[in-house]
């Protein structure tokens, strides 16, 4: 049976053409090297070497087999180290779930990250809903998404990893737009732009549960399913409306960001995927976004002012 070590102690006599210094090369005795070499003659039934008192010389066959060993070994070389980047999640693929919303913010910074750290990782991209997620995890689609909680599927695993505030938005001149804060019940006549519940139910429900406690009901003007579409709206004169502060980061101009006086409790971003189907390269992508935004209020969120005014 012929076996790596085979290949590897006859490459080293075939390129140095000398047994004594193929032997200290491969920290072995001679004597012991001579009979492997001995052996794998004596396998391929190929004389490989001649050998005489002053010189060893490659047959024809031996010039042969010294190229296909050769290749062999570094085939072998690259397969065993593909083999060790793929287990340690730095080679393979990874299909990635995200939502609309975490393009303005998360999204392109963690792909850009994981990209330039794991370049050998084929990243397959997805833009869904929420539910659209659910239901790609479930079959397979995606190995991880980018959504936000809650998830009621048992079957999955969650790690929250970024809280958003809610703000209110206003149009430029609206009375509102000089003041520091917002409060709830001071909306209580306005008309909102409000995100549509079949398509953005978490919006929605937050919204509508958050405006009720203070009292109201919203009178709602128009419909949107895209935060870029909320804030169109507004700007437009259409009404006000309530918003991730993901919103922020599209710097519409016209319009005025308010924080919210009662600190409603923020709404979440996480990962989401199937809790025993962990592979290298999803485990790899949660530890960087793990690392990337650390559990941390941000100085001066509304969750930041809770924790100041418990104390």
């Amino acid at each position: 049976m012929i076996e790596t070590r085979h290949l590897r102690y006859f490459v080293a006599v075939a390129e140095t053409l000398h047994f004594g210094r193929a032997a200290e090369r491969l920290n072995i005795a001679q004597p012991a090297l001579s009979r492997q070499i001995q052996q794998l003659e004596h396998e391929l039934g190929i004389v490989l070497l001649e050998r005489s008192q002053r010189r060893v010389r490659l047959t024809p066959a031996g010039r042969l087999y010294l190229e296909r060993a050769t290749r062999l070994l570094d085939d072998l070389a690259k397969a065993t180290n593909d083999v060790r980047r793929a287990d340690a999640g730095h080679a393979g693929r990874l299909s990635v779930g995200f939502i609309h919303s975490s393009t303005y913010s998360v999204t392109p910074a963690i792909l850009g990250r994981y990209h330039a750290s794991f370049p050998d990782v084929e990243l397959v991209l997805h833009e869904m809903t929420i539910f659209e997620q659910f239901r790609a995890l479930r079959e397979n689609v995606i190995d991880i998404g980018i959504l936000r909680p809650p998830v009621g599927d048992p079957h999955l695993s969650v790690m929250p990893f970024r809280d958003e505030d809610f703000l209110v938005v206003v149009p430029e001149g609206h009375r509102l737009a000089g003041t520091a804060l917002a409060a709830l019940a001071d909306l209580a006549e306005e008309t909102f732009v409000l995100f549509e519940q079949r398509k953005s139910p978490l919006f929605y429900s937050r919204i509508i549960s958050m405006c009720e406690g203070a009292g109201f009901v919203p009178q709602v003007e128009q419909y949107a399913n895209q935060i870029h579409t909320v804030l169109g709206l507004v700007r437009a004169g259409m009404g006000i409306s309530i918003v991730p502060e993901v919103a922020r980061n599209l710097h519409m101009p016209g319009i005025h960001f308010l924080p919210i006086r009662e600190a409603p409790s923020p709404v979440q971003v996480a990962l989401a995927w199937r809790s025993l189907d962990e592979t290298p390269t999803l485990h790899s992508f949660r530890t960087m976004v793990a690392e990337m935004f650390p559990i941390n209020p941000a100085p001066g969120s509304n969750k930041e002012r809770s924790r100041h005014l418990e104390r």
